[in-house]
């Protein structure tokens, strides 16, 4: 009969003590590595990122949209890396992370779906994340997920346009029209 296997909590410290340029997260005190993103992850990335900033500086909003790497930490042991975080309280903002739950998350998925579609779900849901997005490219869909009291899930295609929940809809995306920018 074969003992159990009992894996070392880590640690923020351990977390940060990974060597400079290494793409990982720590969940629950297990450190994940992520695989770097191709080149359909970041032209996805890069035209939300400028249309959220576009939105916010157009509408003279407060919240921060910041894309990865760019580390928010839920709790003591746990820091994500989430593709693209949005941030209405400004104080939540160090110098080194989001502290706490952003107020809308998007990750596009690419090597590891289970980990956009059950962990961090999961994971943003108890952690009070208000509005998650997971973009599939493969499947080209979008799933919204508002996590409020009133949690609601709705999927979208590529070519509808996607209303952002935290900006009352006032904000529509297309990823099918920023792919063809």
């Amino acid at each position: 009969m074969s003992e159990a296997v009992k894996l070392e909590k880590k640690t923020i410290e351990d977390y940060y003590a990974l060597p400079e340029g290494t793409r990982a997260e720590l969940i629950d005190g297990v450190i994940y590595d992520m695989s770097p993103p191709g080149a359909l992850h970041q032209i996805i990335s890069m035209g939300l990122s400028v249309k959220v900033y576009n939105y916010i500086v157009g509408n003279k909003g407060k919240c921060r949209v910041l894309a990865a790497p760019f580390g928010v930490k839920l709790s003591e042991d746990t820091v994500v890396e989430p593709d693209i975080t949005v941030v209405c309280d400004r104080n939540k903002i160090t110098h080194k992370w989001c502290e706490g739950a952003p107020d809308w998350i998007v990750e596009i998925v690419s090597s590891n779906a289970f980990h956009d579609y059950v962990r961090k779900l999961n994971l943003y849901a108890i952690s009070g994340v208000r509005e998650y997005w997971i973009v599939d490219p493969k499947k080209e869909t979008v799933n919204v997920y508002l996590l409020d009291e009133n949690y609601a899930v709705k999927q979208y295609q590529f070519s509808d346009d996607v209303p952002v929940s935290i900006y009352n809809g006032e904000l529509k995306i297309n990823i099918a029209e920023l792919l063809s920018e």
